[in-house]
């Protein structure tokens, strides 16, 4: 996990796990509209995933 992922990640979730995949996108998008603080959660947990 890289400085700018994170970085990303609390300051647009959905664009920092595009490459993980259409359904990681699409959860965090999801979690993200519901709250600012789920997203980035959602976000650094997938992103931490080996």
């Amino acid at each position: 996990m890289s400085l700018l992922r994170v970085l990303l990640a609390i300051f647009f979730p959905p664009l920092a796990v595009i490459d993980r995949g259409c359904g990681s996108v699409l959860i965090i998008f999801l979690l993200t509209c519901c709250g600012w603080v789920p997203g980035v959660i959602g976000a650094l947990v997938i992103l931490n995933k080996n």
